[in-house]
């Protein structure tokens, strides 16, 4: 600990026979920071932070005074620099992480500095979630294929990161096959308050991370501040730097009354979204209180807390309460932490009473009024009731696909004796961390699974449907319940324990099925249980996505079609020929609570969790080699030595200005990081796809991009390469396309930017609003660099898309005074420059000069969007990677 205590609030709290030091928020006001006990909890966390983190250089007096300043227009511009007690990973972004930690300990060696300087300084846990693909599934034995199939595919990737277990300290990989890293955070990392001994005293502080994947607000239900970054700041965090961050604003949210009949915690969820969108939180923090939180489940609230990205928060943070503490002894946590919980936030003032925190502005919802409902086709925040969901869907067809709301195109499927036509639930998928966290939602699909099996109803045959539960635990007490049993005998059988449909995992769909919906360009559906639901997200063949609770995912799976109408049409007919209809399956909350409460037991997570990090025979059987300098293989087509620090020195170079540049992509609004980072399935004609090919890679071993991440070779040819993508450079096309403007062909992205770079051009891309919004993709900003943009200009960015493009050395600019490349008329054959960018400041204005094609120029003012003096010195450094990495080696130089 750093801290000059300016504010003399070191104290000791004693809590049975232990003793830990900590800093007093209360001393700390009576002592200068007047006020602060009003101030929201999230930030209580934030303050504590800083006061712990006192060194006068990263954090100073004035910081710290700077957050009881902000009770007085509940909000600031001051920058902070916040150090996360420790980092949470999954693979998907965790390899790429750990790659680059890789190339830095070589980029050390050739500056004459000592490579284990690469190093995490803080904890930092990887969970293998992403790889599990459902190739197989609808029988007993899809688990044991679909795992031994991820096992072949990432041998390489499961290789190297073991590599990185052995190599770097303080770095712990959660095996294949355990779980979601958010539910293994949630039910066993997570501690709510954190210990460290430091100086022969134990200090204890709040539980605080960030993660490399923006679901890591999950545990913000757990009374636990975390947040989404990019990978790329991520290794900062791990580097000892700290997130450098604007005080944020904090939307309070007031629930009431609690959940009626029939409603589930996901509609809820929905319902938040949908509200949180339309007030615009994008940057905030939001902190909820309410009576309504006495009637919620801590599972509950982490079901709300994992949406933060999707309501477009920072997080959704929940103060500790009894709640808390029954959740963490029902989990296997040890007493004297329990114990330890209570007594730190109590004198603290972070555990939930009445009183109300000073909130920059308010939102309220009584939850009485919230009703079974879905979100789509392509955005979570697109809610709509199940009560007429047959009409909305008519009205989606005709919105968002341009067809007749009944249009009709029955089409035979080879092999088969049915028909598919436009609206069929091609996938339904019990599956991501938000909801497979939530005992009451995945009970409730078991009882509806058991309902539907006592009246004789079957899944329709062309629906592909799967299981994934968050943890092992969840198939344990649904096993020990006999739900799972229920589950299996209408085709939900556990196909895994990871991610999954959720992000594009859904494997394949059977080659006839494929082939009719291309033929008849039918507007085929999925039905998932997760959070995310963006176009070509879930997969190639499937082009309408609607987030649902888990027993609504069971219920279409019955129903196969979007067009049906849950009150007035029946699922089926029972064995007497009598209908029946999906209230007739619906179970009761008694009944949810009853069976959650005979199977859900401390004794599962207990046992479950002992041997977390030990893994399966197959985790055992792969053997590390190399030394802590890792030692590349050239031929490997998973992992690559990076290129960003070839040539580096260690001083940087001034900050080149942007000339002449041409345009790649004129991109819309809402362009997500689905749609610039390479996600799902590789197209096998597609740049990628050819690079494999030359590689001899077969088809079927392609894998997906996701998986592929390590390599940059394949991720940036998948740049920009999403088939839903829509340059408005290339009219009428979708897909990773552009012009190439010097000869007026269209082609792919990267063979655009290939031949802009052979002749020396930088690129730019324009784009409207929410620009980046989504995941946490760091490779949305890498693949951006990658392929020579030097500028991002758009109406407005998501937060964490911004910072990584600052991280990777690209210059996000965002249009002033309503100007949008549309209203300047622009087509992508015009020129950009931007000059005197090595004496940019923080939220300065700066002029873009366009030269129009007639040989006009027009020169617009945009806001330079590099927010913190932090942020703009890893941005002249070329990325925040360089900044850390120099930093590193001048201190290794000195002390040598």
């Amino acid at each position: 600990m750093a801290s000059l205590d300016s504010f003399s609030c070191e104290r000791e709290l004693t809590v049975g026979s232990k003793t830990y030091t900590y800093f007093d928020l209360t001393v700390a006001e009576a002592n200068g920071l007047t006020g602060i006990s009003k101030l929201p909890r999230s930030l209580k966390v934030l303050l504590e932070n800083l006061l712990r983190f006192e060194d006068n250089k990263t954090v100073t007096k004035a910081d710290i005074e700077a957050m009881a300043a902000w009770l007085t227009n509940r909000r600031s511009s001051q920058e902070i620099a916040y150090r996360p007690a420790r980092v949470l990973m999954q693979d998907f972004t965790g390899v790429p992480a750990v790659v680059d930690l890789a190339a830095m300990r070589d980029a050390m060696a050739a500056f004459g500095a000592d490579p284990e300087k690469i190093n995490p300084l803080v904890p930092v846990d990887l969970v293998i979630d992403h790889s599990v693909m459902v190739d197989y599934f609808g029988t007993e034995d899809s688990y044991e294929k679909n795992v031994a199939r991820e096992y072949e595919r990432n041998g390489e990737r499961y290789d190297f990161l073991k590599w990185g277990q052995s190599a770097f300290d303080n770095f712990a990989v959660v095996p294949p096959g355990t779980g979601i890293c958010h539910q293994v955070n949630l039910e066993y990392l997570a501690q709510t308050v954190w210990t460290k001994v430091e100086g022969g005293k134990t200090y204890a502080f709040p539980d605080t991370l960030v993660g490399t994947d923006s679901h890591t607000t999950m545990v913000n239900g757990l009374g636990v501040l975390g947040w989404g970054v990019g990978g790329i700041e991520a290794e900062a965090a791990m580097l000892g730097q700290p997130v450098s961050m604007l005080i944020p604003e904090v939307i309070g949210f007031e629930l009431t009354g609690k959940l009626p009949e029939g409603a589930t915690a996901t509609d809820l969820v929905l319902r938040v979204v949908e509200m949180l969108r339309e007030k615009g939180v994008v940057g905030k923090f939001v902190e909820f209180y309410g009576q309504g939180l006495d009637h919620l489940a801590l599972e509950d609230c982490a079901t709300i807390a994992n949406m933060a990205p999707e309501y477009g928060a920072t997080c959704g943070f929940f103060p500790v309460d009894t709640d808390t503490l029954r959740y963490l002894t029902a989990t296997g946590r040890k007493e004297e932490r329990v114990e330890l919980v209570e007594a730190y936030s109590k004198a603290q003032g972070l555990f939930r009473t009445d009183d109300v925190p000073s909130f920059t502005d308010t939102l309220h919802l009584d939850m009485s009024t919230i009703n079974p409902s879905l979100s789509g086709p392509k955005r979570p925040q697109d809610r709509f009731d199940l009560k007429g969901s047959a009409d909305t869907f008519k009205l989606i067809m005709t919105k968002d696909f341009e067809k007749a709301g009944d249009a009709s195109s029955p089409t035979a499927v080879e092999g088969h004796d049915f028909t598919i036509d436009h609206g069929d639930v091609m996938i339904a998928a019990i599956t991501s961390c938000t909801n497979t966290s939530n005992p009451s939602v995945m009970m409730a699909a078991g009882l509806v699974a058991k309902k539907a099996n006592e009246r004789g109803l079957t899944v329709k045959p062309w629906v592909k449907t799967s299981t994934a539960p968050g943890s092992q635990v969840v198939g344990e007490y649904l096993q020990r319940s006999g739900l799972q049993d229920e589950l299996d005998k209408i085709g939900f059988d556990v196909v895994g324990y990871g991610c999954t449909t959720c992000i594009g995992n859904s494997g394949p769909l059977a080659p006839p099925l494929a082939k009719a919906i291309a033929d008849a360009d039918l507007v085929s559906c999925s039905v998932l249980s997760g959070n995310r639901n963006f176009e070509g997200r879930i997969g190639p063949d499937i082009k309408a996505n609607f987030l649902a609770s888990p027993p609504l995912v069971v219920a279409y799976a019955l129903a196969g079609t979007m067009h049906h109408d849950f009150d007035n049409d029946p699922l089926g007919q029972d064995q007497d020929g009598k209908d029946v209809y999906l209230r007739d399956l619906w179970p009761t909350s008694t009944e949810i609570a009853e069976t959650v409460r005979g199977s859900v037991t401390r004794d599962l997570f207990v046992s479950e969790y002992a041997d977390v990090f030990k893994g399966d025979e197959r985790w055992a059987d792969i053997t590390v080699e190399g030394g802590k300098v890792y030692n590349w293989n050239p031929a490997s087509t998973y992992v690559r030595n990076p290129p960003y620090f070839e040539g580096m020195g260690i001083d940087p170079e001034p900050v080149r200005d942007v000339e002449n540049a041409s345009i790649l992509a004129l991109l819309g609004d809402s362009i997500t990081t689905d749609h610039i980072s390479p996600a799902g399935s590789i197209k096998f004609d597609g740049p990628a796809g050819r690079y494999l090919q030359e590689r001899q890679v077969a088809r079927t071993d392609f894998n997906s991009y996701g998986s592929r991440r390590g390599n940059h070779e394949v991720m940036m040819r998948g740049t920009f390469a999403n088939i839903r993508l829509k340059n408005l450079m290339a009219p009428g096309t979708t897909g990773g396309v552009t012009k190439h403007v010097p000869t007026g062909d269209v082609m792919s992205i990267f063979d655009a930017a290939q031949h802009y770079k052979a002749d020396g051009r930088d690129l730019v891309v324009f784009a409207g609003s929410l620009y980046g919004n989504g995941s946490s993709r760091d490779w949305a900003a890498k693949g951006t660099i990658l392929l020579g943009v030097r500028a991002v200009i758009a109406e407005s960015f998501e937060r964490i898309h911004r910072s990584n493009l600052i991280g990777m050395g690209v210059l996000p600019l965002e249009f002033q005074n309503g100007d949008s490349w549309g209203a300047l008329g622009l087509t992508g054959d015009e020129l950009v420059s931007i000059g005197d960018i090595d004496n940019i400041r923080p939220l300065d204005d700066i002029d873009v000069h366009i030269t129009m094609t007639d040989g006009s120029t027009k020169t617009i003012t945009a806001k330079i969007r590099i927010d913190t003096e932090n942020e703009l010195e890893y941005y002249k450094n070329g990325g925040i990677l360089h900044y850390v990495l120099r930093n590193l080696a001048r201190e290794d130089r000195a002390a040598a």
